[in-house]
């Protein structure tokens, strides 16, 4: 079967394949839509990311998904990644239940610990959340997925641009053949669908989407307000509160925290 054009549905479409006589599986989308939301978000909340620093995030947004759209219905992931030089972070999340992706950059506050490093998080419906980390080197966001595909998940992965929005994820599974994984570029990767069998497995939809709102950031603020309010509001009645996983802006008021605060804390 071919690997056909891709036609978004609700939100952009991912779809996966497998290479039978190569044992590998194929992730491939267009993400222009994602990030026509992303800057429309981006404009809605008033922020930008330097130029350099936003073409990271793009590719770790489509280096997340591809890897969401190859795992079990059931999980989330969130990776955050550490950069030491640029120093910052990247925190992208994907959650396959929702089909929802986002992410955000952080420059300012950033500890330096000289050191790069890719934090892992994955939670299974029904089962506790798991870790994995590893250290890593360079910036291309595609390059520190594919290392930490090969030290964590134990096996490799490789990412491939075919157009600016156009990119595919190719992932070993058992029985690979590995010398022609290896040998792969941009060009065989164009025509997968002339050369191998292929065989469509999946499509699934994703959009940039995130589900915060005032009363999701109770939680975050309401240890503060339990010891040090004056220091939380000053005099003011409302604050100004940033998501920490896709920068948007809520405004938080003294009534509605101080009501959530004595609604949860036990008698």
């Amino acid at each position: 079967m071919a690997i056909e054009d891709l036609e978004a549905t609700e939100g952009f479409e991912v779809r996966t394949y497998f290479m039978r006589e190569r044992n590998a599986l194929v992730a491939k989308a267009d993400f222009g839509d994602l990030y026509v939301d992303y800057y429309l978000h981006q404009g809605q909340y008033g922020y930008h990311h330097a130029p350099e620093h936003d073409g990271m995030l793009k590719e770790a947004l489509a280096a997340l998904t591809l890897h969401c759209a190859s795992r079990p219905w059931s999980e989330a992931w969130a990776w955050t990644i550490h950069f030491h030089q640029p120093l910052l972070n990247l925190f992208v999340t994907g959650d396959n239940r929702r089909g929802i992706i986002v992410g955000q950059i952080f420059t300012e506050n950033v500890k330096d610990d000289g050191r790069n490093l890719f934090c892992a998080d994955v939670v299974r419906e029904r089962q506790d959340s798991r870790r994995s980390s590893v250290e890593f080197t360079g910036t291309d966001a595609f390059g520190v997925v594919e290392q930490f595909y090969a030290r964590s998940e134990q096996r490799p992965a490789r990412y491939f641009r075919l157009a600016p929005e156009e990119f595919v994820m190719v992932s070993a599974q058992p029985g690979c053949d590995m010398d022609w994984f290896h040998s792969l570029d941009e060009q065989k990767v164009r025509v997968l669908d002339e050369s191998e069998t292929v065989s469509l497995l999946e499509q699934r939809s994703y959009r940039w989407a995130c589900g915060c709102s005032p009363e999701r950031m109770f939680s975050i603020l309401a240890p503060i307000m339990k010891t040090d309010p004056v220091g939380l509001f000053g005099e003011e009645n409302s604050i100004r509160i940033s998501c920490p996983r896709c920068g948007a802006v809520h405004i938080v008021t003294r009534e509605a925290l101080e009501t959530y605060v004595v609604g949860n804390t036990p008698a």
